[in-house]
């Protein structure tokens, strides 16, 4: 058997990388130990959130399928952060998480040039730094001109609940070995992380009058910038609180807990910490917010988000029963820990291919990150660069002006990472660029230059585009009248106008808005129709002028730093001769070997002072 490219893996990153590998044209095959477990919703069963959903929309942007999969199944949506500015606002949906797996399994039986195959990769072939295929446990060689890993935690995982501790992938699935140690001979790092996940509830067993309900958008959005119809139906996701009692509970299974016992080595993550944690690390809050999630339309499961543990299953339930709503609370499954193997995503390029061996990539846990959207766009990329570097073509990399996915695969090779890593709309310095609004306006143009978005898709940008720019032009150019608007001027708390004023100097105002104004003016909701504008095209230009000043400064800044991407660092370059520099600068930079001082300038550990003596040799 002989392929373009093997995909080892069929969670999120495996599905986007053998998807978007086959629609460039790369005959490809992907590789998974169990076909009715791809792109598994194993934690919690939600696409997006903060930072997340601006990656989801910009992985549809470029072409990948994540957007849409999550469209055909959510079950409620919900924009977050609406009471801050537009760069904060992050799309999140529930999901029908067993739909969410088997659309996305139709989609991959679909796609021409992609074979599926249920086995297990138990070695790489490898011939001088160079990856050649797979083998597998059932006793297959595979060649491959390419080869993507996207293994998840399933590489030497252990499953921990209180003292019981086995082998397993996830709850359920046995664990990989093997290729670990392999990579390790080859020169990669291998490290440790660890993750978890909560218990899942019977909701026939809650008590819904004792929490608090939470509701999705009444006007509900989606994540695809396809013509798909938004959700109509929605189920709502549940509130409820820990309490003192709780947490002494919890306290009392400390003796038993694999993390404080030493059991596990691997670092959890920080920003989503296991109750355990919680409690231990904010011992002045007597209660955390927890939210009970719905699983799908056709299950009483639900997810107890919030409550992830690895402490023995009968604490788990007696902590359980003494928070509101969930006092005869049956449990279907209990929440555990896993530790598993990653490599250190510092030996990458931005490609995401391996610095050690050529023509391997990784994508998703493997290199540190945590979350479905963050192994998703990995996977793209990936998957992208794959078929391109076997075509002889310049490799896909996204700069951090463009995406947060450039943020984050620059974070990757950059810095490294300590613990699990999780996108945050803090971590991009370009945040007000990067909103979810404009990220097909961002992406969908490289897409397309790609070769995974259609013509017609990139029409409908242009025409959309065109409708956004007519509507700025038009408030940039007509005014609003003091008789008309003053009413809801003095509505707003603002004051009232004594003479004509343009739209846009009146839009810059706290508290106005373009949809309200529309209703008080007479000629702003004809001219919207004439040009048959969307709810979204009128809302993003808004946007853009109320934000027109913030934009061009980060224009502005982002054109400043783009300047030390063009000055270049040789090869053969040996930083420890430049006694001038910290030796945290020096050793740091010999590690990650930077192409050009923008780089350098993001590497953690070397300072502004580093930069400039390196600028004095290189200019």
């Amino acid at each position: 058997m002989k392929y373009d490219i093997v995909v080892i893996g069929a969670g999120h990153a495996g599905c986007e990388a053998a998807v978007a590998a086959a629609r460039l044209g790369s005959r490809t095959l992907l590789i998974t130990m169990n076909l009715d477990m791809i792109a598994r919703m194993s934690c919690n069963p939600a696409i997006g959130g903060i930072a997340k959903g601006q990656i989801v929309r910009e992985i549809d942007a470029m072409g990948g399928m994540s957007g849409i999969v999550t469209d055909h199944t959510m079950i409620q949506f919900r924009m977050l952060n609406r009471s801050k500015g537009a760069a904060m606002w992050s799309p999140r949906a529930q999901c029908d998480k067993t739909a969410f797996s088997f659309f996305w399994k139709h989609l991959l039986e679909e796609q021409p040039l992609l074979d599926l195959r249920q086995d297990t990769v138990s070695q790489l072939c490898i011939t001088r730094g160079q990856v050649t295929g797979v083998r597998t446990q059932q006793g297959q060689t595979i060649e491959a001109r390419a080869v993507i890993l996207t293994t998840g935690t399933f590489l030497n995982g252990r499953i921990h609940i209180g003292e019981v501790n086995f082998d397993g992938g996830r709850a359920g699935e046995k664990a990989a070995h093997g290729l670990s140690e392999q990579l390790a001979a080859e020169g990669i790092t291998v490290q440790k992380l660890k993750t978890g996940t909560p218990v899942r509830i019977d909701g026939r067993s809650v008590d819904f009058s004792k929490m608090e309900e939470q509701e999705g958008d009444k006007t509900p959005g989606k994540f695809s910038f396809s013509a798909m119809s938004p959700l109509r139906e929605q189920q709502s996701c549940w509130i409820t609180y820990t309490n003192p009692r709780v947490h002494d509970i919890l306290r009392a299974g400390f003796p038993y807990s694999p993390m404080f016992q030493g059991r596990i080595q691997g670092v959890g993550p920080r920003y989503c910490p296991s109750i355990e944690d919680k409690i231990e690390r904010f011992a002045d809050r007597d209660r955390h917010q927890l939210f009970l999630e719905p699983e799908g339309k056709h299950t009483r499961e639900y997810y107890l988000n919030g409550f992830s543990s690895s402490l023995p299953e009968n604490i788990q339930v007696e902590a359980l029963h003494h928070i509101p709503g969930l006092e005869n609370a049956r449990i279907w499954r209990p929440g555990y820990a896993i530790e598993y193997d990653f490599f250190d995503p510092r030996q990458l390029h931005f490609s995401l291919e391996s610095k050690a061996v050529k023509n391997l990539y990784l994508a998703g846990q493997v290199n540190g990150t945590t979350g479905y959207e963050e192994a998703a766009c990995q996977g793209l990329i990936a998957g992208i660069n794959a078929h391109r570097a076997q075509h002889d073509l310049a490799p896909v990399v996204l700069e951090r002006d463009k995406a947060y996915i450039g943020v984050l695969i620059d974070d990757l090779v950059n810095k490294g990472v300590q613990d699990p890593y999780r996108m945050f709309t803090s971590r991009a310095e370009y945040r007000i660029l990067l909103r979810q609004d404009n990220a097909d306006q961002r992406l969908t143009p490289i897409g397309h230059r790609v070769g995974l978005v259609p013509d017609q898709q990139m029409q409908r940008l242009e025409d959309k585009y065109a409708r956004q720019n007519a509507i700025t032009n038009y408030l940039k150019t007509h005014s609003a009248l003091p008789g008309e608007v003053n009413l809801y001027l003095r509505e707003c708390g603002t004051p009232e106008l004594s003479q004509k004023i343009k739209y846009e100097h009146l839009l810059s105002r706290p508290g106005v808005s373009l949809q309200k104004l529309r209703e008080h003016t007479s000629d702003i909701a004809p001219f919207l129709q004439s040009i048959d504008a969307t709810h979204e095209e009128v809302e993003n230009a808004e946007i853009a002028i109320k934000y027109a000043h913030y934009i061009e400064k980060e224009e502005e800044m982002a054109k400043k730093m783009k300047q030390l991407d063009h000055i270049k660092i040789p090869k053969d370059i040996d930083y420890f001769r430049f006694t001038s520099l910290s030796m945290e600068a020096r050793e740091k930079l010999s590690r990650v070997k930077p192409l050009n001082l923008g780089q350098a300038s993001r590497v953690s550990g070397v300072n502004p002072a580093d930069i400039a003596i390196l600028m004095l040799f290189l200019t």
